[in-house]
């Protein structure tokens, strides 16, 4: 459980890291940030974890998660392109 709040925490941190260092018109609010930032830290912890980079119930590095983050905005922005606004 504790492990769970460690990546929750990290991930909001990393994806305000993560929506300074990416270019372009992100999602923006706090809930979005937030999001994005978790999703890239969950991420990065279970890819991890099944590359066996880290043990079961360890969460990811501070900059796995922002690199998991960026990948999180990067494939936002692809997606979200070509749509008409």
């Amino acid at each position: 459980m504790l492990h769970l709040i460690w990546i929750i925490l990290i991930g909001f941190v990393a994806g305000l890291i993560a929506k300074a260092l990416t270019p372009g018109a992100g999602p923006s609010g706090f809930f979005l940030t937030s999001v994005l930032g978790i999703g890239g830290s969950v991420a990065a912890t279970y890819l991890g974890q099944a590359l066996g980079l880290y043990p079961q119930g360890h969460a990811a590095g501070f900059i796995a998660s922002i690199i998991g983050a960026v990948v999180l905005l990067v494939g936002y922005h692809l997606v979200t392109r070509n749509r008409v606004k």
